[in-house]
């Protein structure tokens, strides 16, 4: 097997699935419909609700819902082979990842711009809405601290990295400013991207000098500098720095892709992996389980997550200028996603089995493997670094992009340039979904406490504003800065496609109201059924053989008890569905529609 047979063939699959099934999902199933204004023109605050262009809000969208998802996840599901994490991404991203993206943005967009706990309470009743809201607030705190919790390990003593993303900061304030004012799209676009290049390709001229010392911090540092930078990021509005700073970090993204891509076709890598390794039936050194459930819990992002959820009822909805462009932006971000974590796959696939298990393994661990490294040592001294036992995926992904990168003639001795370069590529890639997610977290803040105090509900009510940017970055970047986030990071892949689950179960619910045929309806059930049976299985073997397990070495009850308590709300709120689903089918069609109007 080799690289380019993939890349092809996957992309066709994504391009005839956007046009076929995009198509009839958008306009037979959602019934979009232009004539009606979106809440970004009937909620016009110039702040959160702001008609934005469909590709910024692409740019948006995509940059935040691809964090390190995409990256890691396909990275570490390569234990098992190339084959399972490649049938994974195609068929959850077209059948489930696309569908779910495209519905909860649309259910939320019909309940002007609210969060899916809201939607809930209002599709579903108060009691799936108040489990729905305290679900999304768990699962979006332990978020935000993994995700920068892997930030603070990029940018640790690192100026060049540092350098390179804090400078995207003033540099899409700069062009947020001078898009509203001159409205100049593409120059804009061009300006940005310039600087944007020039900051991270000045990153190490800074080395050595007195503003690189400024920039080298520890983690400690690091992990208070961040939850601040959210603060503003969350509190300020809208288009001044979240929607340009994602908008060229999405250039950035895609341009690299599009490299790595280019890379593939003028190397055309070997997969070094075979279709299916040893550790399909589990006991891997990367990940205990099996093959199922684990392949679909450990790559969320780029097949289906459940933060795409928090994005799509979160700042998107409050932000798109017509109702049709929710396919482009929510079911088409979702496939260009997938591209990414396939382009992740061939990345940790064309490395050597034993390079790759010898990286993400630690040393007593891969030693009991019995492999042998082949080009792992002249990889250590290109890049100049110690790569063994350097779990967690990101460094695989370097490394594996580096290795295709150096196949080419002229890039052959610049390793360790690309090594570092795809490190701070990473770092942007999560500082994106960090910005938005902590906006998320803040409206989801007001929903939930302004059921106490109602001034709390008014997103535009500046101290509301603060209080709930304040609360979100504290409790976040309490678990970032005492380290507790490690203890519940195993948590993270239960819970996002558990979150996932809730966003189908509403959708479907949506679909039933508003589709001329109720086997419309069957376009979310049919992988909210794979999906809750997947996730409800993952939880139960990882309470029993590792959480609550005394001799496993990840043995944590507060864990098993937090995994319990998760599952549990998902069974609420799917029986709390069933039975809305029952009265619905058995009303006639014109009441229930006037239960909807």
């Amino acid at each position: 097997m080799n690289a380019i047979s993939i890349v092809i063939g996957s992309i066709c699959i994504l391009m005839i699935a956007y046009r076929l099934y995009g198509t009839f999902f958008a306009a037979r199933v959602l019934k979009l419909n232009d004539a009606k204004p979106t809440p970004a023109h009937t909620m016009n605050d110039g702040k959160d609700y702001v008609p934005t262009n469909k590709w910024v809000s692409f740019g948006h969208h995509f940059a935040a819902i691809a964090a390190a998802g995409p990256l890691v996840g396909p990275i570490l599901a390569a234990q098992f082979g190339y084959l399972p994490g490649l049938l994974w991404l195609l068929i959850g991203a077209v059948i489930g990842g696309a569908v779910h993206d495209a519905v909860v943005l649309f259910a939320s967009m019909r309940r002007n711009g609210k969060s899916l706990s809201e939607v809930a309470k209002e599709e579903l009743g108060p009691v799936a809405g108040f489990c729905t809201g305290l679900a999304m607030l768990f699962i979006i705190t332990i978020t935000m601290a993994g995700l920068s919790m892997v930030v603070l390990h990029a940018l640790e003593n690192n100026p060049w990295g540092t350098f390179a993303v804090a400078i995207t900061i003033p540099i899409a304030m700069g062009v947020g400013l001078f898009y509203k004012k001159t409205g100049n799209l593409k120059l804009a676009s061009t300006i940005g991207f310039i600087l944007l290049m020039i900051g991270v390709f000045a990153g190490p001229s800074i080395q050595g000098t007195v503003i690189g010392d400024w920039l080298t911090f520890d983690t400690k540092t690091l992990a208070i500098i961040l939850p601040i930078y959210a603060f503003f990021a969350a509190a300020l509005p809208v288009w001044l720095l979240l929607a340009p700073r994602d908008y060229l970090s999405s250039f950035m993204k895609i341009g690299v892709f599009i490299a790595l891509i280019i890379g593939v076709f003028i190397i055309n890598p070997a997969i070094q992996f075979p279709a299916l390794t040893e550790f399909v039936g589990g006991g891997g050194p990367i990940l205990a389980g099996p093959v199922w459930p684990f392949i679909s819990i450990t790559i969320a992002c780029g097949a289906i997550s459940g933060f795409h959820a928090f994005i799509g009822s979160g700042t998107t909805p409050k932000m798109l200028n017509r109702w049709t462009d929710i396919k482009t932006v929510g079911f088409g971000a979702m496939l260009v996603e997938c591209v990414v974590g396939i382009m992740a796959l061939i990345a940790a696939t064309a490395l050597q089995p034993a390079d790759y298990f010898a990286i993400n393994s630690k040393p007593e661990v891969f030693e009991k493997l019995g492999m042998t490294v082949v080009n792992l040592p002249a990889l250590n001294e290109a890049i100049g670094l110690d790569l063994e036992g350097r779990t967690g995926g990101a460094v695989t992904l370097a490394v594996g992009m580096t290795y295709i990168f150096t196949k080419i003639p002229w890039f052959e001795n610049l390793a360790p340039y690309f090594f570092q370069f795809v490190i701070m590529f990473e770092a942007v890639f999560i500082l994106t979904a960090i910005d938005a997610g902590t906006r998320v977290s803040r409206y989801l803040i007001q929903d939930f406490f302004g059921e106490f105090y109602k001034p709390l509900k008014k997103v535009d009510w500046v101290p509301g504003t603060i209080f709930a940017s304040a609360l979100a970055c504290f409790m976040w970047g309490y678990l970032l800065f005492s380290g507790d986030i490690g203890s519940v990071w195993a948590l993270f892949g239960v819970s996002n496609q558990l979150m996932a689950s809730i966003g189908l179960i509403i959708g479907a619910t949506v679909i039933l109201h508003i589709a001329d045929k109720r086997r419309y309806m069957l376009t979310c059930l049919i992988p909210l059924a794979y999906l809750f049976v997947t996730v409800n299985y993952a939880g139960f073997w990882m309470v029993k053989n590792v959480y609550l397990n005394s001799s496993a070495a990840g043995y944590n009850v507060l864990n098993g008890v937090l995994s319990i308590i998760m599952l549990t709300l998902g069974v609420v709120i799917l029986v709390t569905a069933v039975r809305k689903w029952i009265r619905m089918f058995n009303s006639p069609r014109a009441q229930m529609e006037s239960m909807t109007a």
